[in-house]
């Protein structure tokens, strides 16, 4: 077997002989250039001892080792970091390397908005292609589900945080601290969360098969709070009268606070039993103002 075929794999090899720029390692058949940058320093090697190495291509296209060994390899799965992201290229990840691995835009969703940014984490492995050039590659549904730890009933209602590893219209695919591999509706989001994208939410379904369903909207009191902070801002923008109430249009209230009409009027439920504001002829005052507006 080649030792090209070894590529994005750890394999021991032989020292051969030591030059100004390192050692040359052997199978016996091929060697291969330990470059003295690709090494730990403190490791003193003597020809004929054996070394654990990482094989991959370098920026020449030549086969190098390093004895950098990174929690991935081809086959086998690990997080990564995204370092870097590059529009119509894919974005760049570090598995310890000098070199950062690719994970190309053919392997990430269309809409760009939700590739990777820096910082984020992706749990990926390794592919080579016909040129021996080290890829990386996302974890599919099958992979997550192998190492997957099922949830049961008591962790109904748990706050959770993990990563998204696959996101669509319908919703996105989380695995979370924990194990759990989860799902995030839609309608449970405000917005679609990024590939790698660290989120916390809470489980409001757990499945048969130990997977869970997750929502990333606050809860109906802490959203309670935030709607009527909205409501009290705008309010406080308009010097604390507005054309609207528990009777407005629930499109006109939509368009303007981005809340359902039952939110609103919930909220504004609270600020009048707090003796925050009150209505009169279709208008919202902050309770402080008595006069109204024409």
């Amino acid at each position: 077997m080649s030792l090209n075929e070894y590529t994005g794999r750890t394999i021991e090899l032989e020292v051969s002989r030591k030059t100004e720029y390192g050692y040359f390692l052997t199978d016996g058949e091929q060697d291969v250039l330990l470059h003295k940058n690709d090494m730990n320093r403190e490791l003193e090697l003597v020809e004929g001892s054996t070394v654990p190495v990482f094989l991959y291509v370098d920026s020449m296209g030549r086969l190098t080792a390093t004895t950098t060994i990174p929690t991935v390899s081809v086959d086998e799965y690990g997080w990564a970091t995204v370092v870097d992201r590059k529009p119509g290229i894919g974005v760049f990840l570090d598995i310890g390397l000098r070199k950062d691995i690719l994970l190309g835009e053919e392997d990430l969703p269309v809409v760009e908005s939700v590739w990777p940014e820096q910082g984020d984490q992706i749990y990926i492995t390794l592919r080579v292609n016909k040129n021996n050039r080290i890829y990386a590659r996302m974890a599919t549904d099958p992979v997550i589900e192998s190492i997957m730890v099922p949830a049961d009933r008591e962790d109904f209602n748990r706050n959770v945080h993990g990563y998204i590893y696959r996101t669509a219209r319908v919703g996105s695919w989380i695995y979370t601290a924990e194990g759990f591999k989860g799902f995030i509706h839609e309608s449970q989001r405000k917005r679609e969360p990024r590939i790698g994208e660290k989120v916390e939410g809470r489980i409001i379904d757990v499945k048969p098969d130990g997977t869970v369903n997750l929502s990333l909207l606050p809860r109906k009191q802490e959203a309670l709070g935030e709607d009527a902070d909205i409501i009290m801002e705008y309010l406080d923008s308009r010097n604390g009268a507005m054309p609207f109430s528990d009777k407005s249009m629930a499109e006109d209230i939509l368009e303007r606070f981005g809340m359902s009409k039952g939110s609103f009027k919930r909220a504004l439920g609270r600020l009048l039993k707090e003796g925050k504001i009150y209505q009169e002829q279709g208008w919202t005052y902050k309770k402080e103002q008595e006069s109204s507006e024409e």
